[in-house]
């Protein structure tokens, strides 16, 4: 029975999964192309920036979907959702929202402190999991030269 519900379970996040990584490159795709049709927008003279501003935002957004989707595949080759690429796509997510709000200069004082700890948080974090993930490699390198 347990061995079973298992089977079913691994099964339908097999499935969903599947099904996100299917939606994220749909949206990916159709990101690219409304960029491509954007950039003619790029060429109008309104102002030094221009639209500059939405080009910037719209392919910081598709990176972050590259690294979610990053993510779901790493997923399917070892089964577990990598902290790292997750952690790359919210820091990249923030050095979106703070370049937009730089740029539009729209961010007031205590959103950027904030945003800037919630940063370094992000880091510390990615930093830890990167040397958790070195140390559980080298375990397993130790067990299979063991055998």
């Amino acid at each position: 029975m347990r061995l079973g519900l298992k089977i079913f379970f691994d099964k339908v996040i097999e499935i969903s999964f599947s099904a996100v990584v299917v939606m994220i490159i749909i949206a990916i795709a159709i990101g690219v192309a409304q960029l491509l049709f954007s950039v003619g927008g790029l060429l109008k003279f309104e102002g030094i920036s221009g639209h500059y501003i939405d080009f910037i935002s719209d392919v910081l957004t598709i990176y972050v979907l590259v690294e979610l989707s990053r993510s779901l595949i790493e997923y399917f080759t070892s089964h577990r959702l990598r902290l790292t690429f997750i952690v790359d796509a919210a820091i990249i997510f923030i050095i979106r929202e703070l370049l937009i709000g730089l740029f539009k200069h729209d961010v007031k004082p205590e959103m950027l402190y904030a945003l800037s700890a919630f940063l370094l948080v992000l880091g510390v974090l990615r930093i830890a999991s990167i040397m958790v993930y070195l140390k559980e490699k080298e375990l397993t390198d130790l067990i299979d030269k063991a055998d």
